[in-house]
Parts: C-alpha cells; sequence; structure tokens
C-alpha cells in the first residue's frame, strides 16, 4: 500500500501514513522509532507505559436517542454527551496530527461474513499497529483492495492525555465510544488490550440486535466436531485450556453464536504469560516467534531471552500472535453448535469443588453470578486476587443488561442440549494464601473427561453447601480433592467460609432476582439455607 493513504475524513493531514504495511515493516518502525526489541524467538518486545492493563473506569459510551435505552447504565457503562465525545476526538485527532508518522491497519470483527465487522485503527505506536494486525482477522489482498470504508474506526492517541477539565473525565485516561459515529477514542493509555476490548464492546452491542449472541469464551473443536466453550475473566485458563493439543482451536476469548452455530470474533490471541514455560503450555511457548509480540515481558540485555517469571513491569505480561501460530487452530474459526459449556472460576476462597455438573437452572444461575477472583494486573490496581462477581462472565464488555444475555444463552442451551459445567481453577486446601491453586495438569485431566464422555457417566453427589453436582472420580485426579471439605485442615473452618461465600452470591444475586424465574432462583447455592450476609 502507498504511504500517501488519506485520512481527510478524519482531519488527519500526516504526510508520512503507513497504511496495511507488513508486520516486517512495522518491526523495524518498531526498532526505529519505538523502543522497541527484537526477541530471542523473533517475537517484538515492546512496553505499555504506566498502564499495564485495562482501566474499565475511565471507559464511557454516547448517551445517544438512539441507542440509550438499549444500555444498561451504571458503573460498567458511563455516559458521556456527544460533546465531549467529539472534544476527546479532537484532542486525539490534534495529537496524531502532530506525529512524524502514524500507521493505519484495516481488518474484520468475526469470521462469518454474514456478521463481520470492517475495522480501521490509526495510531502512532508500530506495536499497537502489530497488534491489532495480528487481533483482527487479516484481509486477503483482494479484500483490502475493496474495503472501502470501515463500520467502525479506532483512533488510539494513547500517549497523550485526556484533559481533565473536560466534563465527565475522572482521570487523564479515557476510552469513549460512539455507536453512531462508529468510531473509539484512545487517550491516556498505551495498554494495547484497550483496542481488542473496544472491539468486543462494540460486538457485545450489535449481535444481540441480530438475535446473536457474543461472549466473553474462548472455543474448541474435537475431531468428531463436538465444540466446547470456556467462559471465563483474564487469568482463569481461557486461553490455556483452550489451546489442547487434542482438538482444534477455535478461537482463545471472544466468540458469537448463532443460529449456524459459533464463530471467532478476532483473528489472534492475547495470552498472559507470567511464568509460561515450554513443559506447561508448549502450544502457545511455541507461538510467541516472529510476528508475535510480547507486552510489558523483561528480557535478558545480552542474550534478548524473555524472562516469563519476571512480574516486576507487571503480572499481566502479555503474548499477541495470529491464531494460525498455533498448530491446530480451525481456519476459518467457526464451529457448530456446543455441546459442552465450561464456567471457570478462580475461586479464592478455596471451596468449590474443582469440577460440578449444572443443572440448566443452575446454568443460568452462575452466568448471571460470574464469580471469580480477578487475578493480579489484568487491571489496574489489582496486585493479589480479589473476589468479584462479573455478570456473564464478562459484565466489563456487556452493554445491554446482563439478562440480555442470559436469556440468549438459556435459549441456545434449550435449543442444543449443551451441558453445562463449573470448573475451579483457584484454590484447595483452604483460601488464598493458605490453601494451593489446584494444578493445571488437574484441571486438564477434568477437561479431558469432559470431552471423553466420561465425567458425565460417573456416580455423582450433591455437595451440601453448594448444592452442587460433583463427580465422585476423575481420571488423573486424586479423588480426595473433588469434596472440598475434605482438603481443609479444619471443617469449621471450611463451612465458615463456605458460608461468607455463600452469603456473598446471595447478595450478589438480589440484582437479578425480580428478572429470574423462581428455578433460577433456588439453583443458587445454599438456596434452602438461613444463611445471611455477614
Amino acid at each position: 500500500m502507498p504511504e500517501s493513504f488519506n485520512l481527510d475524513r478524519y482531519g488527519l493531514s500526516v504526510a508520512n501514513v503507513l497504511h496495511n504495511v507488513s508486520p516486517a515493516r512495522l518491526y523495524e518502525e518498531a526498532v526505529a522509532h519505538d523502543h522497541g526489541a527484537l526477541a530471542s524467538s523473533g517475537a517484538l518486545m515492546s512496553r505499555s507505559g504506566s498502564k499495564t492493563g485495562r482501566s474499565p473506569k475511565d471507559k464511557r459510551l454516547v448517551d445517544h436517542p438512539d441507542s440509550s435505552g438499549n444500555v444498561w447504565w451504571g458503573d460498567i457503562n458511563i455516559p458521556m454527551d456527544d460533546h465531549t465525545f467529539l472534544t476527546n476526538l479532537q484532542r486525539a485527532v490534534d495529537y496524531l496530527q502532530t506525529r512524524p508518522r502514524i500507521y493505519v491497519v484495516d481488518g474484520f470483527a468475526g469470521w462469518d461474513p454474514q456478521h463481520r465487522l470492517k475495522v480501521r485503527v490509526i495510531c502512532a505506536r508500530p506495536y499497537h499497529a502489530l497488534f491489532m494486525y495480528n487481533m483482527l482477522i487479516r484481509p486477503s489482498a483482494e479484500e483490502l483492495a475493496q474495503f472501502g470504508d470501515p463500520d467502525y474506526t479506532i483512533i488510539n492517541a494513547g500517549e497523550f492525555p485526556a484533559n481533565l477539565l473536560t466534563a465527565r473525565m475522572t482521570s487523564r485516561t479515557s476510552v469513549d465510544i460512539s455507536f453512531e459515529r462508529g468510531e473509539v477514542v484512545i487517550l491516556g493509555t498505551e495498554y494495547a488490550g484497550e483496542m481488542k476490548k473496544g472491539v468486543f464492546t462494540i460486538m457485545n452491542y450489535l449481535m444481540p440486535l441480530r438475535g446473536v449472541f457474543p461472549m466473553h469464551c474462548s472455543a474448541n473443536e474435537g475431531s468428531g466436531g463436538d465444540v466446547t466453550l470456556f467462559f471465563g475473566l483474564s487469568g482463569t485458563g481461557k486461553t490455556t485450556l483452550s489451546a489442547d493439543p487434542h482438538r482444534r482451536l477455535i478461537g482463545d476469548d471472544e466468540h458469537c453464536w448463532t443460529d449456524q452455530g459459533v464463530f471467532n470474533i478476532e483473528g489472534g490471541c492475547y495470552a498472559k504469560c507470567i511464568g509460561l514455560s515450554a513443559a506447561a503450555e508448549p502450544e502457545i511457548f511455541r507461538a510467541i516467534r516472529y510476528g508475535s509480540v510480547l507486552e510489558n515481558v523483561r528480557y535478558d540485555e545480552a542474550t534478548r531471552e524473555p524472562d516469563y517469571s519476571d512480574a516486576s513491569l507487571t503480572e499481566n505480561t502479555r503474548a499477541c500472535y495470529p491464531i494460525e501460530f498455533i498448530p491446530n487452530a480451525k481456519i476459518p474459526c467457526v464451529g457448530g453448535h456446543p455441546s459442552n459449556i465450561i464456567f471457570l472460576a478462580c475461586d479464592a476462597y478455596g471451596v468449590l469443588p474443582p469440577v460440578s455438573k449444572l443443572s440448566p437452572a443452575q446454568a443460568m444461575y452462575h452466568f448471571l453470578s460470574g464469580y471469580t477472583a480477578k487475578v493480579a494486573g489484568t487491571e489496574v490496581g489489582i496486585t493479589d486476587p480479589a473476589v468479584t462477581f462479573s455478570a456473564c462472565f464478562g459484565a466489563a464488555f456487556m452493554v445491554w443488561h446482563p439478562t440480555k444475555y442470559a436469556t440468549l444463552l438459556a435459549e441456545k442451551i434449550r435449543a442444543h442440549d449443551a451441558q453445562a459445567w463449573l470448573v475451579n481453577t483457584g484454590w484447595s486446601g483452604g483460601s488464598f494464601g493458605t490453601g494451593s491453586r489446584i494444578k493445571l495438569a488437574y484441571t486438564r485431566a477434568i477437561i479431558d473427561a469432559i470431552h471423553s464422555g466420561e465425567l458425565a457417566r460417573v456416580d455423582t453427589t450433591i455437595e451440601s453447601s453448594f448444592g452442587l453436582e460433583v463427580p465422585l472420580r476423575c481420571p488423573g485426579v486424586p479423588d480426595a480433592i473433588l469434596q472440598p471439605k475434605n482438603t481443609w485442615s479444619s471443617s469449621t473452618d471450611y463451612q465458615r467460609t463456605a458460608d461468607k461465600l455463600i452469603a456473598l452470591f446471595h447478595e450478589n444475586f438480589a440484582k437479578y432476582s425480580e428478572f429470574a424465574s423462581e428455578e433460577v432462583r433456588s439453583a443458587g447455592p445454599g438456596a434452602n439455607s438461613a444463611v445471611t450476609a455477614k
């Protein structure tokens, strides 16, 4: 593509515009102009500045009459008027206008041609351009020639702060979305994940208008065509568990479920890589090569070997790579209707079983609850696992009320007879600080038993505290840990902790109680007990 690409429609007249250039050119730009470094594996290493995680409290949606009635306004979707959006947009454009060069990347969101969006990214950092080249679906040369105007444009001026004197600005960071204008503006944060999640937020708004269910989940497919979805927040294991050498990867984070099946929204993967090793996660480890981006990973200055154990910059070190870098990725990234739906909960209390079989009503309850612990580093200010309830296992990206997505899930489960499971990837034998994290090998064995069908056939028992149906055995997993109470040194301490978590479930679910059926309300933990919030 020529470097004289016209950006007049955005008010930009920068002479040096690098439009849809190759990864090799972006490498050269990053090393020459953006403090980039080349890892020994061939990946591009870069840093995101002071923000090393998302800034959800700084996200704003334009309150417009055409969309306002559909938005779940509150602490997650904070309103912004159109004038303030335009003020921030002008601030971003003015900053980009001062840059000696800017980068433009065009790509698609959504592997299903019927539902895909054309997305354009305009940014000042080559690492941001390579990141979105990886994370969007890469058009063919013919598709690029016919790309035309995008459906949405991301204007990333993250190096430049928002003005605190501007209305509704509570910090120098602002991530603003206008559905009507089809634009996203980023100020005051260079964390690349904000672009990725901006696209996901857009899909979370648009897809339900079409009767399509957008999901914060990973997905893979067995040799027989059976599809599994893995729901969970960052750090709970979506990327790790979906990268299975015996199954084809559809995608690691964001999908949609249509009347035909599921499709991946993205063209790449964005994996946490703190503690990464070739032994534990070989597919991800080998994917970090030429064309990949390592974000906020320290390295040996002499050898350029990444140090995946070093968390001195952030716990949220990341690797971004095209999905085809996973050897068994399924291209195009689409699949049939799911057979198994797995909710991943990183239980910091250490009282949930490693695996439970959920009834349809329990699936609805736990989907609306979205219990987990936010793992250190995925958001600014999180340094230790913090208990949270995130509706739909991704409330930060939900635009409609959570019951909208829950209704879509219920319809899909009923229509396609999918089995739901709750898998705890958190602690056992005590809470965080006392117990220990459940071994990844055990969790993998559980997932394998779900996929083989063996776990659905074994005898089960109803766990007394949460009312969950727990398998009595699972190949590759010690029987004793399947019942959490057996792993604690004090049954009294276990019950006290379990009761505390049950009370928190009740307190959280109260906000959805009026929207839920009696069957769903009764499917919660300790529903028939007298436990109250303490």
